[in-house]
């Protein structure tokens, strides 16, 4: 372990948190030690049950003078609670929204571009990454409480991809100041945001830049957008996969690959590598949940086992290749294998490849396959009723279409 600027001794640097039973509260540790800064992205940031010790270290951090700059999505979050505009704004937290829907809401499929990353950077020190939103685990904003924990993952890291990690959510923070101060007409502001590029440091200096230390190169940052990085996350999967040798295991909440991931699935089942998936098994959203179900069929002709999970809702977007090799490959991220994250929305994965963090994830995501999670049988899934068929070939339909309207191909 690398020692802090302030004498403390850094976590490792790559953990893997389940659920936000384990990372809320290594979050609100972290955020409780930040003395410089804090940053945190996402797409839910929701105020009931344990999600509110959350926003309640957040609170505290700009009431004791930490700058405090929080960004959610337009769609995934709701207007802040009065209550909780009145202490953020008391302690000086800075709350913005992302893409935030104006009269015609997600009619316009300009709208559809969403920040669905999970990120949260501490003093230049200490980076989470993953798929867990600032929601609890047992509550769900549509279904109310849930009898078991939603099924998700994060990370907490530390070394060079915090520095990458804060790059990305100060341009992003950057830029939607600067569309604020233009729509504002308050022009001189916007110019002075223009000059600085956004990127000030203010840990430097007091605390040194921890981004600075050597690190550990089993662990980096991959990032998504609709500018510069418009396939990484895919193409990290598709290189992945192509050099797998023993095993892939994909756990995806909306798994809708396109025909280059699902030919490299197949391909790499067919050279005898073992290949299993854990899907969503619960209705969550008409589209994602009904739109995955064609592709179930080639890819189980190909030999790929898919388990679909019961015990709660499944959140995940994490994937563990060869993890008993010399060459493992983990991934913990917001992406989903669908066209929503790899050709719309911003999403941040974390890679990782260290053999104890391969072994971890695949241990807890064959406990989910047997213990919470139910096998499709190949005859099973050919003689579903005509019914499900149906809303299968509209759901799919729809996406096409959504697809077609955001001039995307997938």
């Amino acid at each position: 372990m690398a020692e802090g600027a302030a004498g403390q001794r850094d976590p490792d640097p790559i953990e893997l948190l389940q659920g936000s039973q384990a990372f809320f509260p290594a979050l609100v540790a972290a955020i409780d030690g930040a003395r410089a800064e804090v940053r945190l992205e996402t797409y839910i940031f929701d105020f009931n049950g344990e999600a509110a010790s959350v926003a309640a270290a957040l609170e505290r951090a700009g009431a004791r003078g930490v700058a405090t700059r929080v960004v959610v999505d337009g769609v995934g979050t709701d207007a802040l609670p009065p209550v909780w505009r009145q202490r953020f704004q008391a302690a000086a937290v800075q709350w913005s929204v992302f893409a935030p829907l104006g009269t015609m809401g997600l009619l316009l499929p300009s709208q559809w571009r969403r920040l669905h990353r999970k990120l949260c950077v501490i003093d230049g020190r200490v980076a989470f990454c993953g798929g867990i939103n600032i929601l609890d685990d047992f509550h769900d904003p549509h279904h109310g409480r849930l009898a078991q924990p939603r099924l998700d993952f994060a990370v907490r890291a530390s070394g060079a991809l915090v520095s990458q990690a804060h790059e990305a959510m100060a341009q992003l923070w950057w830029r939607l100041q600067t569309a604020r101060d233009v729509r504002s007409h308050r022009f001189p502001q916007a110019f002075r945001r223009l000059r600085s590029g956004g990127l000030a440091l203010p840990w430097k200096g007091e605390l040194g830049d921890g981004a600075d230390r050597p690190a550990p190169e089993r662990a980096t940052l991959v990032l998504r957008d609709n500018l510069l990085n418009r396939s990484r996350i895919e193409r990290a999967y598709r290189r992945a996969i192509a050099d797998a040798t023993q095993e892939i295991i994909i756990a995806n909440a909306y798994f809708l690959p396109g025909r280059r991931i699902r030919r490299a699935l197949i391909h790499a089942a067919g050279r005898g590598v073992k290949v299993r998936l854990l899907l969503q098994g619960r209705y969550e959203y008409f589209m994602q949940f009904h739109a995955a179900r064609p592709v179930y069929g080639p890819l189980m002709a190909a030999g790929v086992e898919i388990h679909e999970y019961t015990a709660s809702f499944l959140h995940a977007k994490v994937a563990v290749i060869d993890a008993d090799t010399a060459r493992p490959w983990a991934t913990v991220g917001s992406s989903n294998l669908d066209p929503l994250s790899l050709l719309l929305a911003r999403e941040a994965n974390v890679v990782v490849r260290d053999p104890a963090f391969a072994q971890d994830l695949r241990a807890r995501l064959l406990h989910a396959m047997g213990q919470g999670s139910r096998a499709v049988a190949a005859q099973e899934y050919a003689n579903r009723p005509l019914l499900q068929r149906v809303k299968e070939r509209l759901a799919l339909g729809l996406m096409r279409l959504a697809l077609f309207l955001t001039g995307t191909r997938y």
